[in-house]
């Protein structure tokens, strides 16, 4: 069911001075952008093959309430099998869609309050192609 951890998001309100830690401080690559209305949000980083760390710009952080980071990301093997599974048990998942990334994706919560995506890549997921991604929310 689950393939690995997919990517962790961290929010930031530098995003210049977090791409230099990350990259030239511990050598990770970006592999693309998130661009909405021609401006640069936030970016992937590649740490491993196919495991990446999410970054996205947000001017006031709660640092107190939620602290930098927004979510975990677990890519599966099969999204709907996934669903199942965690509504047989109980837990509550929004419905599959295919996220801006090419890559169809699906959300819970744990019992913390922690958010939890799902992602299922296809052959146009950006995570593949190095694309930049064109955000519209």
């Amino acid at each position: 069911m689950i393939k690995g951890i997919a990517h962790v998001c961290i929010v930031t309100n530098d995003l210049a001075a977090t791409e230099r830690f990350y990259c030239s401080g511990l050598g990770f690559k970006k592999a693309f952008d998130f661009v909405k209305a021609g401006e640069i949000t936030g970016f992937y980083l590649r740490v491993t093959k196919g495991s990446f760390i999410e970054i996205f710009r947000k001017d006031k952080i709660d640092r107190e309430a939620l602290g930098p980071m927004g979510h975990i990301c677990f890519e599966v093997d099969d999204l709907d099998d996934t669903s199942r599974r965690l509504e047989s048990h109980g837990y509550k998942v929004t419905k599959k869609s295919l996220g801006a990334d090419q890559s169809w994706q699906m959300w819970t919560t744990d019992p913390s309050g922690v958010q939890i995506e799902f992602h299922q890549y296809t052959p146009e997921s950006t995570q593949f192609t190095g694309k930049d991604c064109i955000v519209t929310w």
